[in-house]
């Protein structure tokens, strides 16, 4: 112990003698720590630790499945029949999305809510910070009204008291009893601030086994597998097929993890980006250890006199990783610090609602992480350098006066620097292909025109909707109202948003009733007002759009897209003929309009689905109330938002207004969310690419640097024997280009084995190959071009070497 501490002093005093070297030296290894353990504290918080529940491990999402094998949520009275006949499940719970105006007490505030199953706490493995889940009474159909409220209503509130137990809150103009307070960590998917029974919710979805709107949480009894789970619930499923043929033959049952059903995507897009950093790191590494290189050259003479002295080669090598890992640790330090101020913009930048934000950041595992690579890369790179060392022969360097033999150095940075080339175009190219796809996306048409378009939800008072034609009226006004604001030019209501992430598939047939409706295709289907159209930009390609006088005593009328009307009435005009949906009826269809990317403006499958439209004002009386709190209001104006709410606010509410109106956003900005899963990876693999560069000429320059240095003398007697600048010029050039291309050579064939990952992820690439000869031209090009430029100033240099200095020198 008492030599390895001896070797630590050595090495900082040696260290501290070269501050120039070390100063770049840590600063390059901070780079690629830093951004490695940014990447490792979202991998490790969002896909590696555990889910904040007790046993984790046997939470599962149990999903309805059509016969095409895709997921679709299940009805609550399926749910209720899985609960009650499974035998694979300890305890299983039922939830659905339900938003809330809360009015009192304080400022009046829009919540996300749901709407639970009794017993959905305790499933879940969470412990409520105050109170009780809901009792059996609370939680039958006319039970008194109780909410369970999150930790942040709780403390906003009520200033986290114990006193809010009993209280009453008024959401959705309805007063709740406050029976429990829900801790922070529970995000399945979003943040929810309410909590209330879902058997005093609408009737309409908790009584209909044809309306799939719950998703299924369950708890696996010990010892249970996910396979059995699975067989016991299709097994269930297939008998209620046979109970139920309308509504349930041919469904079956999946059973996924919850925390695979949470993270989906985003681990494996978190695990790319996680392999790329570690490129990025390398890089950084063999960019260190061609600085020891070439400062192990200028220590030869040190080392042979300490070899002739008696020092064992072990020693002097072990001295040397010694210096190295002390580098290493402090440029995992900086990197600390670096991460720390990058993982917050990291972790807000994730598409999607699931990026457990409470187990981010540099905890003791994200810690432990930055030491083992620190110490890892510090002994990787140190040892390039020792075994050089090792090789070197003593006589040679005690001759030469400190300058050694250097071809072997030389010939070990050169490999380096191939090294880093080639990982440098991987980068590139990984980059540029992210770069192809958003530039294809770009030049999609979304069906509509997505310029100077504003959504935004309005609350509306309880009294304005106590009844369902009091609702379509106070809507009707306020639509008018807002019309008339200076700068709109249009506006108008729809119950579904494109690029807003919501899905309403539902069933639908033309012609005859099919015998399942899990065996109907289904549709999008969007209520809107008569102006909707002209407001969205929609085109009409053929009959009428809807007018004021499409209400509820007239016919149903209903408008379908273009992809509907090829799929369903090839070779026919659709105007005239009609669609049908379950309890709800028949529909002619008055019109057909343009389909519109409703999921993404790549290739998801989804919207190839159909489209319907209907009139918003021929919702019946028991539709009404339970699309209210999906109603958007759509308006195209030439205002900027800022300057646009403040009148429609006075507009909806007047001066005494208080309800809440939430979600305002521009239609831009949610085509731009909806590239999250491209552009997130592509600004993260083109900053790592941009920094791979920066590394990669550096190493480039410095080895030149070097050459240069070393080959004065040979330099020298080139030009006093009558070689020109311009060839000395050419020469490093060369000498620089040829290494440059090595990499680009050895690059190119691993980027086309390495791209493949990217291919694999359906939903990263668009409109490009993972071969595509353009990003790979482009790439190279990049890359040769800044090799030049690194080359550019040795080799001036190396033209400007007075021969007479150079043989006086020698």
């Amino acid at each position: 112990m008492e030599t390895f501490w001896r070797d630590v002093q050595y090495g900082v005093r040696t260290l501290r003698k070269s501050p120039g070297f070390t100063a770049i030296a840590i600063l390059t290894l901070a780079l690629g720590i830093g951004a490695d353990t940014a990447i490792f504290s979202v991998v490790n918080g969002v896909v590696l630790s555990s889910l904040p529940y007790r046993q984790p491990d046997r939470l599962v999402i149990v999903w309805a499945k059509n016969p095409q094998g895709r997921d679709i949520s299940p009805s609550y009275l399926d749910f209720q029949d899985w609960q009650r006949s499974t035998r694979s499940f300890q305890d299983m719970a039922a939830f659905t999305f339900q938003a809330y105006d809360l009015t009192n007490p304080g400022t009046p505030e829009h919540l996300n809510g749901w709407q639970v199953s009794g017993g959905f706490f305790r499933t879940l493995g969470a412990d409520l910070i105050l109170g009780h889940d809901f009792s059996s009474e609370e939680s039958r159909r006319g039970g008194p009204p109780a909410v369970i409220i999150s930790e942040r209503i709780w403390r906003d509130r009520f200033g986290s008291s114990k006193e809010a137990l009993g209280r009453s809150i008024t959401l959705n103009g309805n007063d709740f009893t406050i029976v429990g307070v829900a801790p922070l960590g529970i995000n399945l998917g979003g943040t929810i601030d309410v909590y209330t029974p879902v058997e005093q919710g609408d009737p309409l979805i908790v009584n209909d086994r044809s309306i799939h709107a719950f998703v299924a949480l369950a708890r696996l009894k010990p010892g249970t597998s996910i396979r059995q789970a699975q067989e016991d619930t299709s097994a269930v499923e297939k008998n209620l097929g046979e109970l139920y043929p309308k509504a349930d033959q041919g469904l079956s049952a999946g059973v996924v993890p919850l925390k695979e059903a949470l993270v989906g995507d985003v681990s494996g897009t978190l695990l790319m980006l996680l392999g790329a950093v570690g490129l990025v790191l390398m890089i950084a590494c063999a960019n260190v250890a061609s600085l020891l290189l070439a400062r192990a050259v200028s220590r030869e003479r040190e080392f042979a006199i300490r070899s002739a002295l008696g020092a064992k080669r072990t020693r002097i090598v072990w001295q040397m990783v010694t210096e190295s890992v002390l580098l290493s640790l402090a440029g995992g330090g900086l990197g600390l610090l670096l991460a720390e101020s990058g993982v917050r913009p990291l972790l807000a930048a994730i598409p999607g609602d699931f990026s457990r934000p409470a187990n981010v950041g540099l905890n003791p595992a994200v810690l432990l992480f930055t030491l083992v690579i620190s110490i890892a890369a510090g002994i990787v790179f140190g040892l390039v350098p020792a075994l050089k060392t090792w090789n070197a022969h003593q006589q040679p360097s005690l001759k030469s006066g400190g300058r050694g033999s250097i071809s072997g150095h030389h010939h070990a940075q050169r490999s380096l620097v191939i090294a880093q080339t080639a990982l440098t175009l991987v980068l590139l190219v990984g980059a540029g292909l992210l770069v192809r796809t958003i530039h294809s996306l770009g030049r999609v048409n979304p069906g509509f025109d997505t310029h100077q378009l504003v959504t935004f939800k309005a609350s509306l008072a309880p009294e304005l909707t106590s009844t369902p034609q009091a609702m379509r009226t106070a809507y009707q006004q306020l639509i008018g109202r807002i019309q008339g604001i200076a700068g709109v030019q249009s506006a108008d209501l729809t119950t579904l948003v494109p690029f807003s992430g919501l899905d309403n598939g539902i069933p639908f047939w033309v012609g005859q009733e099919p015998r399942s409706l899990a065996e109907a295709p289904r549709a999008l289907i969007y209520s809107i007002g008569p102006d909707y159209f002209r407001t969205m930009g929609i085109p009409l390609l053929r009959g009428r759009p809807f007018t004021s006088a499409d209400t509820l005593q007239s016919e149903q009328v209903g408008i379908i897209d273009s992809t509907m009307a090829a799929s369903y009435f090839p070779g026919q005009d659709p105007v005239g003929q009609t669609f049908s949906f379950t309890r709800v009826g028949a529909f002619r269809i008055i019109g057909v309009v343009g389909h519109v990317k409703h999921w993404s403006l790549g290739h998801a499958q989804l919207d190839e689905r159909a489209q319907v439209y209907t009139s918003f004002y021929q919702l019946s009386d028991q539709w009404l109330p339970v699309l209210h709190s999906s109603t958007t209001v759509v308006l195209r104006t030439q205002l900027d938002v800022g300057t646009l709410m403040p009148a429609v606010r006075k507009a909806v509410y007047g001066p005494g207004g208080a309800q809440p109106i939430y979600d305002v956003q521009t239609m831009q900005q949610q085509v731009s969310a909806s590239l999250a899963t491209q552009s997130f990876p592509m600004i993260l693999l083109g900053a790592f690419a941009g920094l791979a560069l920066l590394l990669a000429a550096v190493g480039s320059y410095g080895l030149l640097a070097n050459f240069v240095q070393y080959r004065t003398q040979e330099i020298g007697v080139r030009m006093a024997l009558g070689a020109q600048r311009a060839d000395v010029f050419r020469m490093v050039i060369r000498q620089g280009l040829r290494l440059t291309l090595a990499g680009v050579v050895i690059g190119l064939v691993s980027a086309l084995i390495l791209t493949r990952v990217l291919s694999s992820y359906s939903h990263l690439l668009y409109g490009v190959g993972a071969n595509d000869p353009l990003t790979l031209g482009v790439a190279s090009f990049l890359l040769i071009a800044t090799a030049l430029l690194a080359c550019y100033v040795p080799a001036r240099r190396a033209t400007t070497v007075a021969p007479t200095e150079a043989l006086r020198q020698e």
